[in-house]
């Protein structure tokens, strides 16, 4: 099933401004903003069908995702 992207500057088009300043000057937030980039990158690749992986493996993956946007979205409302 192909879903949204789910990039994370688009999941919140309000803090654009806050993401790329905390990217810029907070390497904690610059790092796992990087792996959920990739592993949102991972997951399309599932879900578009260009690479194959299990069931297990791929709700692993949302998950984890979904660990990193919480933790994101955290870092970004204590930086306001």
């Amino acid at each position: 099933m192909i879903t949204d992207a789910h990039d994370f500057a688009s999941e919140f088009p309000e803090h654009k401004e806050a993401i790329h300043k905390l990217k810029l000057s907070d390497r904690h937030f610059a790092k796992l903003f990087e792996e959920y980039n990739a592993i949102n990158k991972d997951i399309l690749r599932i879900e578009t069908g260009v690479e194959n992986a299990s069931d297990e493996h791929a709700e692993n993956l949302k998950k984890l995702r979904l660990k990193l946007k919480d933790d994101l979205f955290q870092s970004l409302k204590q930086a306001a």
